[in-house]
């Protein structure tokens, strides 16, 4: 499917009916760039199962990342502009027909095989998003730094009072139903898409449910919360998301006529 570098998700109308367990179709999709160190680890590390389908959706890695991946049997799915929300989206768009899908990073940071933790919750019909928060008693401190810690509570704080939504976390492994992730039209391309989901989800009133996951240290450099720099610009730029949002709702309901 030819997206180019303009994507957008399509908005559908679909019934809100718990997904039965004996029917699931399940789509795994792994941003990638330059991670060839890891991704054979993450791809080894998934739950076999023939109902799932695992997009590794690569941005221009110049390491062997698509090659290895295609070897260990994931589609892969090019995406020639940088983004993570970007190929989110393309991955989304290239997934084939399925009921939930998931989004894992490619690093390794996360755990691939706590897979089933984060389905039970929609699988048992209690959600349609869920986000694995990485900020339990068990935080491995070398693989999320205090500052980047400080940076996801404080985000969340900010959701929690403006949105009504308490979670801890705005962790990268997470999953939702594809029906609802069509609905929220998303279009964010930077990983201001992770932030997205949440707040759209949360203003549609779709039931966002959080799971503790482990987080380990990521194979391979980090390319945006590895130093306090690189924490501070994302911080940054995710609270202006939250609050920019946030207000454009409330200026395009008040211009509603009563």
């Amino acid at each position: 499917m030819g997206l180019g570098c303009a994507v957008s998700a399509a908005k559908l109308l679909f019934p809100l009916v718990v997904i039965e367990l004996n029917r699931v179709r399940v789509s795994v999709i792994i941003p990638t760039h330059n991670e060839a160190q890891a991704i054979g680890r993450v791809l080894a590390d998934l739950p076999s199962d023939p109902a799932t389908e695992v997009i590794v959706v690569d941005s221009n890695s110049q390491d062997g990342t698509p090659e290895i991946a295609a070897q260990m049997g994931a589609r892969v799915v090019k995406e020639p502009c940088r983004g993570y929300g970007r190929a989110c989206l393309t991955g989304l768009a290239n997934a084939n027909s399925p009921d939930i899908v998931v989004f894992l990073d490619g690093d390794y940071s996360d755990r691939p095989s706590e897979l089933p933790i984060l389905l039970a919750p929609i699988l048992e019909g209690r959600a349609d998003i869920t986000i694995g928060s990485r900020l339990g008693i068990n935080r491995n401190s070398r693989a999320l730094p205090w500052h980047a810690a400080f940076g996801n509570r404080l985000a969340a704080s900010l959701i929690g009072l403006l949105y009504g939504l308490k979670i801890s976390d705005l962790g990268p492994f997470r999953a939702g139903r594809a029906d609802v992730l069509r609905a929220l039209a998303l279009q964010e391309a930077t990983y201001g898409w992770a932030v997205e989901m949440i707040l759209k989800g949360a203003l549609a009133g779709f039931r966002i449910v959080e799971v503790p996951v482990s987080y380990h240290p990521r194979i391979g450099k980090s390319k945006i919360s590895g130093t306090l720099k690189g924490t501070l610009g994302a911080g940054w730029f995710i609270l202006s998301r939250i609050v920019r949002y946030y207000f454009q709702r409330r200026r395009a309901e008040a211009a509603r006529p009563a």
